[in-house]
Protein backbone atom coordinates (compact mmCIF):
# COMPACT_ATOMS: atom_id res chain seq x y z
CA UNK A 1 0.00 0.00 0.00
CA UNK A 2 1.59 3.51 -0.61
CA UNK A 3 1.88 5.99 1.64
CA UNK A 4 -0.41 8.95 1.78
CA UNK A 5 1.08 12.03 1.45
CA UNK A 6 -0.12 15.42 2.01
CA UNK A 7 1.43 18.77 -0.08
CA UNK A 8 0.34 21.54 1.94
CA UNK A 9 -1.26 24.55 0.00
CA UNK A 10 -1.09 27.89 1.74
CA UNK A 11 -0.60 29.28 -1.40
CA UNK A 12 2.98 29.52 -1.64
CA UNK A 13 5.46 26.42 -3.18
CA UNK A 14 5.91 24.39 -6.14
CA UNK A 15 3.02 22.15 -5.45
CA UNK A 16 3.23 19.97 -8.41
CA UNK A 17 6.63 19.30 -9.32
CA UNK A 18 6.84 18.11 -5.63
CA UNK A 19 3.60 16.51 -6.20
CA UNK A 20 5.21 15.08 -9.13
CA UNK A 21 8.38 14.48 -7.21
CA UNK A 22 6.67 11.98 -4.43
CA UNK A 23 4.58 10.14 -6.67
CA UNK A 24 7.45 9.31 -9.01
CA UNK A 25 9.52 7.36 -5.65
CA UNK A 26 5.85 5.92 -4.77
CA UNK A 27 3.45 7.97 -2.91
CA UNK A 28 -0.09 8.48 -3.09
CA UNK A 29 0.11 12.17 -3.20
CA UNK A 30 -2.90 14.84 -2.38
CA UNK A 31 -2.18 18.79 -2.95
CA UNK A 32 -4.93 20.27 -0.78
CA UNK A 33 -5.46 23.16 2.27
CA UNK A 34 -7.72 20.93 3.71
CA UNK A 35 -6.23 20.84 7.47
CA UNK A 36 -8.21 17.33 8.40
CA UNK A 37 -6.06 15.65 5.03
CA UNK A 38 -2.84 17.69 6.23
CA UNK A 39 -3.94 15.86 9.69
CA UNK A 40 -4.67 12.12 8.68
CA UNK A 41 -1.81 11.76 6.37
CA UNK A 42 0.97 9.47 6.73
CA UNK A 43 3.29 11.96 5.77
CA UNK A 44 2.67 16.19 5.49
CA UNK A 45 5.25 18.51 3.27
CA UNK A 46 4.79 21.73 3.70
CA UNK A 47 6.78 23.33 0.65
CA UNK A 48 7.44 27.43 0.21
CA UNK A 49 8.69 29.69 -1.79
CA UNK A 50 9.63 33.61 -1.82
CA UNK A 51 9.25 35.51 1.07
CA UNK A 52 9.34 34.25 4.55
CA UNK A 53 6.30 36.65 5.65
CA UNK A 54 4.36 35.88 2.97
CA UNK A 55 5.00 31.98 3.78
CA UNK A 56 3.79 32.96 7.08
CA UNK A 57 0.83 34.67 6.13
CA UNK A 58 -0.83 32.00 3.88
CA UNK A 59 -0.20 29.58 6.91
CA UNK A 60 -2.07 31.67 9.32
CA UNK A 61 -4.12 32.73 6.42
CA UNK A 62 -5.83 28.52 7.08
CA UNK A 63 -4.94 27.92 10.36
CA UNK A 64 -2.30 25.26 9.26
CA UNK A 65 0.57 26.41 12.10
CA UNK A 66 -1.25 24.29 14.73
CA UNK A 67 -1.56 21.21 12.45
CA UNK A 68 1.79 21.27 11.67
CA UNK A 69 2.68 21.44 15.45
CA UNK A 70 0.47 19.05 16.62
CA UNK A 71 1.89 16.22 13.85
CA UNK A 72 5.35 16.68 15.33
CA UNK A 73 4.47 16.66 18.97
CA UNK A 74 2.58 13.20 18.03
CA UNK A 75 5.66 11.88 16.50
CA UNK A 76 3.57 12.33 12.66
CA UNK A 77 6.35 12.68 9.30
CA UNK A 78 6.45 16.66 8.30
CA UNK A 79 8.98 17.72 5.81
CA UNK A 80 9.55 21.55 5.48
CA UNK A 81 11.16 22.47 1.67
CA UNK A 82 13.11 25.60 1.45
CA UNK A 83 10.80 28.58 2.62
CA UNK A 84 8.66 25.51 4.05
CA UNK A 85 11.77 24.67 5.76
CA UNK A 86 12.34 28.10 7.16
CA UNK A 87 8.90 28.78 8.66
CA UNK A 88 9.86 25.92 11.17
CA UNK A 89 12.17 27.57 12.77
CA UNK A 90 11.68 30.65 15.48
CA UNK A 91 12.27 33.47 13.49
CA UNK A 92 12.99 35.20 9.96
CA UNK A 93 14.69 38.46 9.31
CA UNK A 94 14.48 40.07 5.51
CA UNK A 95 15.09 43.76 5.09
CA UNK A 96 15.36 44.90 8.59
CA UNK A 97 11.75 43.46 9.62
CA UNK A 98 11.63 39.91 11.82
CA UNK A 99 9.08 37.50 11.20
CA UNK A 100 7.75 35.08 13.67
CA UNK A 101 8.00 31.40 12.88
CA UNK A 102 6.29 28.44 13.56
CA UNK A 103 9.19 28.25 16.62
CA UNK A 104 9.06 24.21 16.36
CA UNK A 105 13.22 24.39 15.38
CA UNK A 106 15.52 26.38 17.51
CA UNK A 107 17.34 29.64 15.83
CA UNK A 108 16.64 32.60 13.24
CA UNK A 109 16.37 32.49 9.22
CA UNK A 110 18.94 35.18 8.17
CA UNK A 111 20.63 36.74 5.19
CA UNK A 112 23.06 34.71 3.24
CA UNK A 113 26.62 36.52 4.34
CA UNK A 114 28.06 36.07 0.03
CA UNK A 115 29.62 37.80 -2.53
CA UNK A 116 26.58 36.80 -4.50
CA UNK A 117 23.32 36.13 -3.76
CA UNK A 118 20.89 34.40 -4.40
CA UNK A 119 22.76 31.26 -4.08
CA UNK A 120 21.49 29.29 -6.98
CA UNK A 121 22.83 25.91 -8.47
CA UNK A 122 24.08 22.79 -7.14
CA UNK A 123 25.96 22.20 -4.28
CA UNK A 124 27.15 19.38 -1.85
CA UNK A 125 26.01 18.94 1.66
CA UNK A 126 27.84 17.32 4.63
CA UNK A 127 25.35 15.53 7.40
CA UNK A 128 26.53 16.22 11.12
CA UNK A 129 26.50 12.45 11.85
CA UNK A 130 23.95 9.58 10.87
CA UNK A 131 21.03 10.56 8.51
CA UNK A 132 17.97 9.01 7.50
CA UNK A 133 17.68 11.33 4.46
CA UNK A 134 20.71 11.10 3.07
CA UNK A 135 21.53 7.14 3.85
CA UNK A 136 23.30 5.76 0.83
CA UNK A 137 23.74 8.72 -0.83
CA UNK A 138 27.32 9.97 -1.87
CA UNK A 139 29.04 12.84 0.01
CA UNK A 140 29.72 14.53 -3.26
CA UNK A 141 26.05 14.42 -4.75
CA UNK A 142 24.92 17.74 -5.27
CA UNK A 143 21.36 19.40 -4.70
CA UNK A 144 19.28 21.87 -6.61
CA UNK A 145 19.24 25.26 -4.64
CA UNK A 146 17.78 28.81 -5.24
CA UNK A 147 17.60 31.63 -1.94
CA UNK A 148 18.40 34.49 -0.57
CA UNK A 149 18.03 33.55 2.86
CA UNK A 150 18.86 30.99 5.20
CA UNK A 151 19.08 29.28 9.12
CA UNK A 152 21.90 29.67 10.72
CA UNK A 153 23.75 26.73 12.60
CA UNK A 154 23.41 27.12 16.23
CA UNK A 155 24.47 25.19 19.35
CA UNK A 156 20.57 25.43 20.36
CA UNK A 157 19.86 23.22 16.90
CA UNK A 158 22.76 21.31 17.28
CA UNK A 159 21.56 20.03 20.21
CA UNK A 160 18.04 19.84 19.50
CA UNK A 161 18.27 18.16 16.33
CA UNK A 162 19.84 14.78 15.73
CA UNK A 163 21.23 15.47 12.47
CA UNK A 164 21.93 18.89 11.37
CA UNK A 165 23.41 19.13 7.89
CA UNK A 166 25.21 22.08 6.57
CA UNK A 167 26.02 23.62 3.06
CA UNK A 168 29.14 26.30 2.56
CA UNK A 169 28.06 29.36 0.68
CA UNK A 170 30.02 32.08 1.64
CA UNK A 171 29.03 31.02 5.17
CA UNK A 172 27.93 27.64 6.70
CA UNK A 173 24.13 27.50 6.33
CA UNK A 174 22.11 24.91 7.43
CA UNK A 175 20.97 22.98 4.32
CA UNK A 176 18.85 19.72 6.29
CA UNK A 177 17.37 19.15 9.57
CA UNK A 178 16.35 16.18 11.09
CA UNK A 179 14.71 16.32 14.41
CA UNK A 180 12.65 13.12 15.25
CA UNK A 181 9.55 13.46 13.03
CA UNK A 182 10.40 16.84 11.58
CA UNK A 183 12.79 16.72 8.52
CA UNK A 184 13.82 19.93 6.44
CA UNK A 185 15.78 20.70 3.81
CA UNK A 186 16.63 24.19 2.32
CA UNK A 187 17.30 23.05 -1.13
CA UNK A 188 14.76 21.51 -3.63
CA UNK A 189 14.85 17.94 -3.64
CA UNK A 190 12.11 17.82 -6.28
CA UNK A 191 14.37 20.45 -8.64
CA UNK A 192 17.47 17.68 -7.66
CA UNK A 193 16.84 14.97 -9.66
CA UNK A 194 18.07 11.26 -9.20
CA UNK A 195 19.72 12.70 -6.17
CA UNK A 196 16.28 14.32 -5.18
CA UNK A 197 14.32 11.39 -5.40
CA UNK A 198 16.83 9.04 -3.31
CA UNK A 199 16.39 11.62 -0.35
CA UNK A 200 12.04 11.77 -1.08
CA UNK A 201 12.23 8.13 -1.09
CA UNK A 202 14.45 7.82 2.10
CA UNK A 203 11.86 10.06 3.66
CA UNK A 204 9.25 7.85 2.53
CA UNK A 205 10.50 5.26 4.12
CA UNK A 206 9.90 6.84 7.45
CA UNK A 207 6.31 6.90 6.89
CA UNK A 208 5.78 2.97 7.19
Amino acid sequence: MKPRVVVLDYGSGNLRSAERALARVGAEVTVTADLAAAAAADGLVVPGVGAFAACMAGIHRIGAGEVVADRVSQGAPVLGICVGMQVLFDSGEEHGVVTKGLGLLRGEVVRLEAPRVPHMGWNTVSPSGPSTLFAGIEPTTRFYFVHSYAPRPTQALLTQADTVTVTEYGVPFVAAVEAGPLSATQFHPEKSGDAGAALLKNWLGTLR
